[in-house]
């Protein structure tokens, strides 16, 4: 029997595998701003739009949560191991992920799962959308991620190979051929925004 992951099941991670996000990053941030600053957002979108960003919130819970907690779900899919994309957004899963095994990994922001209103939302405000509250996105590690999105597909969830695992332990952002390094965790992007609501209420 294998050992326990540092994250205590059994899985692995090892040079070679893909990397691939299931799930839309930074969407239950976006659903999270909808809900504290809508009235902002009435200044800069309209009603209608707003309502149909609310409904795409319900993605977040498209996968149960007594189900995407286990390896064994997201096995099915062909992945070897997997980590959540909760506070602080989907990089700080993959520091996460690639710290727990002490190997790299080199991935396109430009190929992870976004919706466009979480893009606007974002510029509206400011905010890095990758580092943004990401609970119902994942990032899964895979033999074939081609595979695995075609298997996550099949069960509704948006899918998208982003990377992979390299040797050593450097974390590179591959964008317009240019290479850079992922930095460390940085606090969620949602607390700039109750920053500036509260800043708003005390004037």
């Amino acid at each position: 029997m294998k050992p326990l992951s540092p994250h205590g099941h059994f899985g692995f991670m090892e040079e070679g595998q893909d990397l691939v996000a299931a799930g839309f990053a930074g969407l239950s941030g976006t659903r999270m701003i909808l809900n504290s600053r809508n009235q902002d957002l009435r200044h800069r979108f309209s009603e209608e739009y707003l309502e149909t960003l609310a409904m795409c919130g319900g993605e977040c819970g498209r996968i149960r949560k007594e189900e995407f907690r286990t390896l064994k779900y997201w096995k099915s899919f062909g992945a070897a191991e997997f980590e959540p994309a909760g506070e602080g957004g989907i990089l700080t899963a993959l520091w996460n992920l690639s710290g727990a095994y002490r190997l790299g990994v080199e991935f396109s922001l430009k190929k992870i799962p976004i919706m466009q209103g979480t893009i606007e939302i974002c510029e509206f405000f400011g905010l890095n959308p990758y580092r943004l509250h990401s609970d119902g996105c994942w990032v899964l590690v895979s033999e074939n991620g081609g595979r695995t999105v075609a298997r996550l597909e099949e069960k509704g969830i948006r899918g998208a190979v982003i990377g992979s695992v390299t040797k050593g332990i450097a974390r590179v952002i591959t964008d317009v051929g240019e290479r850079s390094f992922l930095n460390r965790p940085q606090p969620d992007e949602l607390e700039k925004v109750m920053v500036q609501r509260r800043e708003q209420e005390s004037d």
